[in-house]
């Protein structure tokens, strides 16, 4: 595997992070006060993207701005089932004790379905002022600032397919495979409100539709720069979730919900703005399908760790049963000019819009940790200036010289801990902590017994 670089920009980039002063803290209440809420919710990404954290009445929000609100400090190393995870360095090394949350101001949000209710998005430091870089958050805005460093603004966006069933009866909103049939898309008025619920938040709906299967929908937003983008990825799951919810729907973005049907995505798009003039420096006009060599670079560095980061854009056994031949979800590690069936789709437009889009991300997965390790891969391929490999001619899940890509969570764990470069890019504090939680998920998980087996096994055998 490719040596890491090790360069100030990575050395510096861990992001500081501060409470605030008491003339802070009151104006950000005065704003608070204004907007008509009566409460707050402290709102933290934990591993898995999910919404963890505490709701303040406002006569209270100034106090724990300055102070920090005090959180279990371990959150971050809970497993899928909210076990701790042993081993992280979060939880039993540390004596169970608490962090704090830290608001950030600038991503204060209504909660629309809620009464007089706004939320903030939260980073978390130990009480003496040490960030939890373990947290997907502060990892990303780490990965930004290394970008930055490098003279460069991440754009990008994430677009999220999910079933939605009755609640109670988990039977789909409709059967069939209606992608696209606009009647399908209008038939449930949960989902048309739901759009307008969004929108509330200042997300900015592109468009909807029904998907290829029963009760699936996908809802495209717009893109943005830096931390906002998942910070809006992360507030659009937890709507899609809470929202529907109150309508007596389930929303699920599980990766592999029915055998047989489609699986549930999330594409990854992403290009690098020159920090100064704001010009896209994916795009070279004189070169060719208009790809510069910066991007052509940051194409070969994803696909050089595609292996590795499959640990985190597919982080349960589950999302493994997506990755199959012939389903419009990659199968091997490619990339191709508009080619759907490659795990890199470049959109070469030839303007100010060229961009790449990584298809191989399960919706499951966790935006700030898709983003981190897209950057961080990219970013290695540029910095050690990679060769891009030729992309071949026709369907690249039907070409055999592709590498596969891994087909079980063991081996995608397996290949992050081997792929020393992107760990150390990462940290070793967020490796550590992310590998012995999926790794005690797996083995926990693998001591089921499925259904299937017991169906076809126990009475006749």
């Amino acid at each position: 595997m490719l040596k890491t670089i090790d360069t100030p920009e990575v050395r510096d980039a861990t992001p500081k992070l501060k409470l605030y002063s008491r003339e802070e803290a009151d104006a950000f209440v005065a704003k608070v006060k204004a907007a008509g809420y009566d409460y707050v919710r402290f709102e933290f990404p934990d591993m898995a993207g999910l919404s963890r954290g505490k709701t303040i009445p406002i006569g209270h929000v100034a106090s724990y701005m300055r102070s920090g609100l005090n959180l279990y400090g371990g959150t971050v190393a809970l497993d899928s089932y909210s076990i701790p995870v042993r081993d992280s360095g979060y939880n039993e090394e540390m004596n169970y004790t608490d962090c704090v949350m830290v608001v950030d101001s600038d991503t204060l949000t209504p909660v629309p379905w809620l009464e007089k209710t706004g939320r903030v998005i939260c980073d978390t430091m130990w009480y003496d002022g040490t960030p939890q870089m373990a947290t997907p958050r502060l990892l990303l805005k780490k990965m930004l600032n290394v970008a930055a460093s490098m003279g460069y603004t991440v754009k990008s966006g994430h677009e999220y397919e999910f079933y939605v069933v009755d609640h109670a009866t988990r039977a789909p909103l409709f059967g069939g495979q209606p992608i696209f049939v606009t009647s399908r898309t209008h038939q449930t008025p949960a989902i048309d409100d739901l759009i307008r619920v969004l929108e509330a938040q200042g997300i900015d709906i592109i468009t909807w539709n029904v998907e290829h299967g029963p009760g699936q929908i996908e809802i495209n937003y717009s893109a943005l720069d830096d931390i906002a983008a998942a910070d809006r990825a992360f507030v659009f799951k937890g709507t899609v979730k809470e929202y529907l919810a109150k309508h007596g729907l389930l929303a699920t973005f599980m990766t592999k919900p029915y055998k047989g049907l489609s699986g549930s995505c999330s594409h990854f798009h992403i290009s690098l703005l020159d920090s100064k003039t704001g010009e896209n420096a994916f795009l070279d006009k004189d070169a060719e399908n208009g790809l510069s060599r910066l991007m052509r670079s940051f194409i070969q560095g994803i696909l050089d760790h595609t292996r590795a980061c499959m640990a985190l854009w597919s982080p349960t056994p589950n999302c493994y049963r997506r990755i199959r031949p012939r389903t419009y979800a990659p199968s091997n590690i490619s990339w191709g000019i508009q080619d759907r069936s490659a795990s890199i789709r470049v959109k070469a437009s030839y303007d100010q819009a060229t961009h790449l889009e990584v298809r191989v991300p399960s919706a499951l997965s966790n935006p700030y940790l898709v983003s981190a390790s897209v950057i961080a891969s990219g970013l290695l391929g540029v910095m050690q200036n990679r060769e891009l490999s030729p992309a071949a001619a026709g369907p690249k899940e039907d070409d055999a010289r592709f590498e596969k890509l891994p087909t079980a969570i063991e081996d995608a764990l397996e290949a992050f801990e081997a792929d020393v470069a992107l760990r150390e890019m990462l940290g070793d504090e967020f490796a550590k902590v992310y590998l012995a939680m999926k790794w005690q998920e797996a083995a926990r998980l693998r001591d089921e017994i499925p259904a299937a087996e017991t169906n076809e096994y126990f009475e006749l055998y």
